[in-house]
Formats: structure tokens, C-alpha cells, sequence
């Protein structure tokens, strides 16, 4: 009974997100309430960067980023993709950062595993791509303040004895999958007893995996469980009280510079600052309805 008032309330989030709409104009999109003023020193401190932002995401991490075949008004060419475009949560942000700062927002397709050595050689100038500041990765890069929180969830498939599981100590003995460098994978050694499988390179690997059935649950964002939910019918979302779930660390996504950036770390919080919580939840809700099935 608890999973079916999860998934319930899960589907009616869904229900209410479709009647929100398609994204707004570029305008409205990539445009926050208030602006940062760029003194005649910030602009020096970004002549480097040669009037562009070259953003490195996966282009395939629904509903944060991914690849369309058609331009619109709020989408950004890939530009190692001919014909491809960008949308997403994470392209919104990177479109609202470039455009305060004055520059051209360039949107580079990577692998996951490859984004912070691009990075750091130079291949681009900021990942933007929901990743988190974990310690680690703290080593190797600075990070801005969070422009989205998170909370992990495990996802199923129905008809299975995981189904009904409400605690952790339910999935003592279960094969669970997540995705390989990131904290879906690193948060399963939290659960006692688990036979926690090889990581895999993408969300999508995830998800594929489940519906084959070689693992019995994968570890999903759940602000991201409708959209899994309305592409996966069969698929049940187990979430867990506050506190008492698996636990990542850090509070959500933030945007990835080099150490040596630091004018630009600067600026990028100062424009991060400018999007209050009700458009942040206004960018994140659309993106969800918009997503890829």
C-alpha cells in the first residue's frame, strides 16, 4: 500500500508538470530576475575565454541534459554534433550564465567519465551537467555553489519482491546497478548485505539494465522518478523518510571550473545568485515536461 500511494503521488507530479507547458521563449528562459553588473575588470578577466563559454554535458541525462534533432527557441547547437541540439535544466542554467557574463553559450557532447580532464586541458571552459562537489572531485576542480539539490531514490520493476521494500534493510541481497565516476554508484556500499553490480556509463545503461532485469534495482535522482516513471510504466520508485536513505554527501548539482578560474568561479556564483528558488523550480518543472520519453 505504501508503494502504490508512492507511485501514485509520483504520477499525479507527472500529471500536474504536463499542464505547466512547453519552455518559454528564449527570453524568459535564459533570463533571470536580476543581473549581475559587469565592472570593466570582470570583462578583462574573461578576455581569455575569447567571447565564448564552452560548456562540456553527456547530452543524455533527461531531465537535466539531452539531444534533440530539431532547433527551437530555448535549445543550443552541440557543436561536435552536426544537426544536434542541446536541451534541458543544464542547458537552461548554462544558457542564463553565458548570457549575464556576455558570452556565447557552446555546448560540447562528452562521455561522463572524460568532462573534468577536458576541463582541466582546456577542451572546455565549464561543466555544467549535473554534477555534484563531491570531495574527490573537489581535488581536481572548484565547484559553485548548488544550482539544484537532490535526493536518491532505488527504482524497481513491479512484480518483484523489491516492490514493497520501505527501508534500506529491504534490499539486503539485491543486485543493484548505478552509473560508473558518480554517486548513483558510490551510495550502494551504504546498503548492508548488497550485492552491488559493476557500474555501467550512462543513466540510460541504467535504465536498460533494469528492463532487462539483470539487476533488481538501480539508484535514480528523485526529482528525475516521473520521467522514468511516464517511459516506464512497469517501473516502481522506492523513496525512503528523511534521513534514513542512501546518503551522497553534498546537497546537488553545481557547476565544475578550473582551479585557476577563479574570476570566473566568482562571477558564475554571482550569477547563480540572481535565479531565485521559484525560477530554478519553474526551469526544473518545464525540463520535466519536456523531457525525451
Amino acid at each position: 500500500m505504501n508503494n502504490l500511494r508512492r507511485t501514485l503521488s509520483l504520477l499525479l507530479a507527472l500529471v500536474m508538470l504536463v499542464a505547466l507547458g512547453a519552455f518559454a521563449s528564449a527570453e524568459g528562459s535564459a533570463s533571470a530576475e536580476t543581473a549581475v553588473t559587469l565592472t570593466d575588470e570582470d570583462v578583462a578577466s574573461l578576455s581569455y575565454l575569447n567571447g565564448q563559454l564552452r560548456v562540456g554535458m553527456e547530452c543524455a541525462y533527461a531531465p537535466n541534459n539531452w539531444q534533440e534533432s530539431e532547433a527551437s527557441d530555448t535549445n543550443v547547437p552541440i557543436e561536435n554534433v552536426p544537426g544536434a541540439y542541446a536541451e534541458g535544466y543544464d542547458v537552461q542554467i548554462a544558457r542564463i550564465i553565458a548570457d549575464q557574463l556576455g558570452l556565447e553559450l557552446v555546448v560540447v557532447k562528452m562521455d561522463w567519465d572524460g568532462l573534468i580532464e577536458a576541463l582541466n586541458q582546456g577542451q572546455i571552459d565549464a561543466i555544467i551537467a549535473g554534477m555534484a562537489d563531491t570531495e574527490s572531485r573537489k581535488e581536481a576542480i572548484n565547484f559553485t555553489s548548488p544550482y539544484h539539490e537532490t535526493v536518491y531514490a532505488l527504482m524497481v520493476n513491479a512484480g518483484t519482491p523489491y516492490e514493497n521494500a520501505t527501508s534500506l534493510a529491504d534490499f539486503n541481497g539485491a543486485s543493484v546497478l548505478g552509473q560508473k565516476d558518480t554517486a548513483l554508484d558510490w551510495t550502494i556500499d551504504q546498503i548492508e548485505g548488497v550485492n552491488h553490480l559493476t557500474a555501467v556509463a550512462s543513466v540510460p545503461d541504467m535504465i536498460a539494465r533494469l528492463q532487462q532485469g539483470t539487476c533488481d534495482a538501480i539508484v535514480i535522482n528523485l526529482e528525475n522518478a516521473p520521467g522514468y516513471l511516464a517511459a516506464n510504466p512497469d517501473f516502481v520508485v522506492i523513496s525512503f523518510p528523511e534521513g534514513e536513505g542512501l546518503d551522497p554527501g553534498f546537497k546537488g548539482a553545481c557547476v565544475g571550473l578550473r582551479k585557476s578560474d577563479e574570476a570566473l568561479l566568482s562571477l558564475a556564483d554571482a550569477v547563480l545568485a540572481t535565479i531565485d528558488q521559484a525560477q530554478r523550480d519553474e526551469l526544473w518543472d518545464t525540463a520535466l515536461n519536456n523531457q525525451p520519453a
